[in-house]
């Protein structure tokens, strides 16, 4: 009953790994093309298919360790056998030996009762022989004794001698049966110790067809439960490719659910580029859409005159020509969003060429004149397009994936809205003064989650 129910849990168990495992094959072909809602909900669909395959995971373990503990104890109950079964082994020779022994003493014991027996048959013999020839052919008696004696004396003699020989022959006899007495009872002694022995032994036989039944047992179930551990392993080997394809299913899902969030996100700022006097009354809620409609829908008024140095009198390293491109470590490529002669400011603190005081610098100068083209230098949304009195013209573009680029001082109102989406390379303005600045140039800068970063650790 017992290893029928451990079946049944078992076939059950791996049901439910082949159902599970199609469910979540039926949701993957799917995901590239479902909506960001869609994708959440197969997300979560697997994420609760994991804790439950964790928690059938987590019961097979245990149902492993157990069976384990049942093997180690099977194994130390073997053992205590097998050392039950030497002592009786050991103890089954001991008798073994003694029951030799006894036969040997018994057969010796025999020997002497028949030798004893044989003398005391033979004396008997001779002395009935001797009574009888002596009544039968009257050579000896009693009369002769009596009537031959020459005297009194010599009669007395003569009957002394008689009774001495009558007494000898019945002393002979009465030893060697008391001999042979002995012996019988010594040989009926050893017989009875030599039965004893035979008992025990047989006793002892018994105990060991008793251990080596239990030992047969002990060994039958260890090979069903150690079949049992196998079939535990291959469920969990199956449970971990499972947990292994969700989480690597799961994985692709988010990403999955990242660019389709992000799509959605273009699209809408697509329906704002092309009717920017009437834009939708709806957008979808991602994090992303209500960063870019609050830049859209505020006024950038927050750039700082850090962020806003330029000079022509700086010395510098040398420039660069627009449109040339380099890949960071992540794989991303940025172009030189323009040609310029030269890197007048660096990145980092410096005496302000207008204020005169020690300040941070937010981005680098690219000395360039006026009126040099200046691009994208990657993808993405335009996020702010004003004018400061600080930055002068200015563009700032979300790429979307945690960077912006920022662009001041243009000599104009730039080529690009708010909302619009711009490809890497695109002019979006042009190079100027506008602004606190003291000759012609680019301040450009890039932020990474809203903290500024090196501009020529991107675009070299």
């Amino acid at each position: 009953m017992k290893n029928k129910k451990f079946w049944v849990a078992l076939v059950a168990g791996l049901m439910a790994f082949a159902m599970i495992f199609s469910l979540i094959l039926s949701l993957i072909p799917h995901a590239s093309a479902a909506s960001s809602s869609e994708i959440q909900d197969q997300i979560d669909n697997m994420k609760a298919q994991q804790e439950s395959i964790q928690a059938q995971y987590d019961s097979l373990e245990q149902q492993r360790s157990d069976n384990l503990s049942e093997i180690q104890a099977l194994v130390d109950e073997k053992s205590t056998l097998e050392q039950q079964k030497a002592l009786l082994n050991s103890e089954i020779d001991l008798i073994n030996e003694q029951i030799a022994a006894y036969a040997v003493l018994i057969a010796d014991k025999q020997a002497e009762l028949d030798e004893a027996q044989a003398l005391l048959d033979e004396l008997n013999e001779k002395y009935k022989d001797r009574i009888r020839a002596m009544e039968e052919d009257g050579t000896l008696s009693y009369w002769d004794v009596l009537f031959q004696a020459s005297s009194f004396a010599d009669l007395l003699d003569r009957l002394s001698i008689v009774e001495e020989i009558a007494a000898a022959d019945q002393r002979r006899l009465d030893e060697l049966s008391a001999a042979a007495e002995v012996v019988a009872q010594a040989q009926e002694l050893l017989q009875q110790e030599l039965e004893a022995l035979q008992q025990t032994r047989q006793e002892l036989d018994d105990k060991q067809a008793q251990v080596e039944e239990k030992t047969a047992e002990v060994k039958a179930i260890m090979v069903e439960l150690s079949a049992r551990g196998d079939e535990y392993d291959a469920l969990i080997d199956a449970g971990e490719l499972e947990l292994a394809q969700l989480e690597e299913n799961i994985a692709q899902a988010e990403l999955d659910l990242d660019e389709a969030e992000r799509q959605e996100y273009l699209e809408y700022i697509a329906t704002l580029t092309v009717a920017t006097t009437a834009p939708p009354t709806t957008a979808p809620t991602t994090a992303a859409t209500t960063e870019a409609t609050t830049a859209a829908t505020t006024e950038a008024t927050s750039v700082t005159e850090e962020e806003t140095e330029g000079t022509t009198t700086a010395t510098g390293s040398a420039g660069g020509s627009g449109g040339s491109a380099s890949t960071d470590d992540d794989g991303i490529v940025w172009l030189v969003p323009c040609d310029y002669i030269k890197v007048s400011s660096a990145f980092g603190w410096r005496i302000h060429p207008v204020y005169g005081d020690w300040r941070f610098h937010a981005g680098v100068d690219l000395a360039a004149y006026c009126p040099t083209e200046i691009i994208a230098t990657r993808a993405g949304v335009v996020v702010t397009s004003t004018y400061s009195s600080t930055a002068g013209y200015y563009v700032v573009i979300d790429h979307l994936d945690g960077y912006k680029s920022t662009y001041m001082h243009m000599c104009k109102f730039p080529d690009v809205q708010v909302g619009d989406v711009v490809a890497a390379g695109q002019v979006i303005g042009c190079v100027g003064s506008t602004g606190t600045s003291t000759g012609d140039h680019l301040h450009f800068g890039i932020s990474y989650n809203g903290t500024a970063v090196n501009p020529m650790d991107y675009i070299g």
